[in-house]
């Protein structure tokens, strides 16, 4: 099996902030917007590995279970090698890749009865 050459690492990297702020500046924002498609992230591959592991439930007991047990647990480790979804959602942040908005602040009303 080939490495792809667009995969991410899995292994710990140090981060400039000034890449992940960005054009706006805001670390805060960066954060919570790559926490938030981490999260996007993490629930899809889930889905993903439990729709897999499902394939192998069974409520027999037989020979064909230990078999069936070193394909799940290579399905598990399959899983396991994979970059992380912080890593992924950190990388699709500085390729531009993640498309957020932020909703323009609304002008407070505030009663004359408070003056």
């Amino acid at each position: 099996m080939k490495p792809n050459p667009n995969a991410v690492s899995s292994s710990i990297v140090t981060r400039n902030i000034a890449d992940i702020t960005g054009d706006n500046g805001n670390v805060y924002e960066a954060i919570s917007v790559i926490s938030k498609r981490a999260n996007q992230l993490s629930v899809k591959l889930k889905e993903e590995l439990n729709d897999k592991l499902a394939e192998f439930a069974s409520t027999v007991d037989n020979l064909e279970e230990v078999f069936e047990n070193r394909e799940q647990i290579e399905v598990s480790k399959q899983y396991e090698r994979m970059p992380k979804p912080t890593s992924l959602a950190i990388e699709e942040f500085l390729q531009g890749k993640i498309y957020y908005s932020t909703p323009e602040p609304e002008e407070v009303q505030i009663p004359r009865e408070l003056f």
